[in-house]
């Protein structure tokens, strides 16, 4: 039986674990030196001895999206977003799920929005009232676009997102560093204003057939808009499924949509106790697997890297003395 070994290309250990941790390596990096004979590579295990680099221009306008809802495109913006701000990255997170946010509620930040995009744009209030500082970590802010159930104004389309995009490029306090977008499911307008001022896209998939069907489409969707720069992340990983051949690998899903791959989540039950608290993964203590992985993701989209899933044979069973006589 074939078993998911994931390839990462980056030096990584979750700040929530000390530093003399040790265990056996969860993600290896291929590295390779050079020598006068030969080039060897290098596996390295996961270290947490440096902040990420930084690349590309700032402010980095990322949109995370799916097609098909409730993959986990909220919990990835929640959880990447404040990892992003716990390497020391200011991000400003935007709700752009229209009527029906949820963004505020994965952070425990429901009762402190009392402005949203629609009061700025109506002249009701100022850009940083609107924003709701984090009290955990002040480098990340949420900014939601309207209030539950509430009505847009008929203007209100891609153009306002990029003008408040550019309003926080311009802010006195100075432009964030990452402005993550939390992109509604479906193709509709919402979708079509979201993703209108991005560069980079983190596509949320699991490893489902009707999930893949959605997210091959917005990735076509996405290219058409001129944003060439996507990622996957997929979600809702079971390796035991994945065994028994009930679930596709991780392997199977880049293959069918031919992108890169940002991170691999595995299925935790932690995800709903930290959503119905407030309290995102990535801030427990102990650290959940999950946490674990939704950290990674979030320090390969730092330094724009990426890994690798590749099948590798298990290694066989060591026989014992009895089963000379078949034991």
């Amino acid at each position: 039986m074939a078993s998911l070994r994931v390839f990462s290309t980056n030096n990584y250990q979750s700040p929530l674990l000390p530093s003399s941790f040790s265990s056996k390596p969860l993600i290896s990096s291929p590295r390779f030196v050079k020598s006068p004979s030969r080039r060897s590579p290098i596996r390295s295990i996961l270290q947490f001895n440096r902040k990420p680099e930084l690349a590309g221009e700032t402010p980095r306008i990322v949109v995370i999206t799916s097609g098909k809802g409730g993959v986990g495109k909220t919990t990835t913006t929640a959880n990447v977003g404040l990892s992003l701000a716990r390497y020391g990255f200011s991000v400003v997170a935007i709700d752009a799920d229209l009527g029906l946010r949820n963004l505020d509620l994965l952070l425990g930040l429901e009762n402190r929005v009392n402005y949203t995009v629609v009061e700025v744009i109506n002249g009701d209030c100022r850009l940083d009232q609107a924003l709701v500082r984090d009290k955990r970590w002040s480098n990340f802010e949420l900014l939601c676009i309207s209030k539950p159930r509430s009505k847009l104004p008929m203007g209100f389309g891609g153009k306002a997102l990029e003008w408040l995009v550019d309003a926080l490029k311009t802010r006195p306090e100075g432009s964030p560093d990452f402005i993550i977008i939390d992109c509604p499911a479906g193709i509709d307008a919402g979708f079509i204003t979201a993703i209108t001022p991005a560069n980079e896209a983190v596509l949320v998939t699991t490893p489902d057939i009707t999930a893949l069907r959605d997210a091959d489409r917005v990735t076509g969707l996405l290219e058409c808009d001129g944003i060439r720069d996507i990622k996957m992340i997929v979600n809702r990983v079971r390796t035991d499924m994945i065994k028994g051949e009930d679930m596709m690998s991780v392997l199977d899903v880049q293959e069918m949509l031919g992108l890169s791959l940002l991170g691999v989540i595995p299925e935790d039950s932690e995800v709903i106790r930290s959503t119905n608290r407030g309290f995102p993964l990535v801030l427990n203590k102990p650290p959940t697997l999950a946490g674990l992985a939704f950290e990674q993701a979030a320090w390969r989209l730092v330094e724009q890297d990426s890994m690798k899933a590749v099948m590798v044979e298990e290694e066989p069973k060591k026989r014992g003395f009895f089963s000379f006589f078949g034991g």
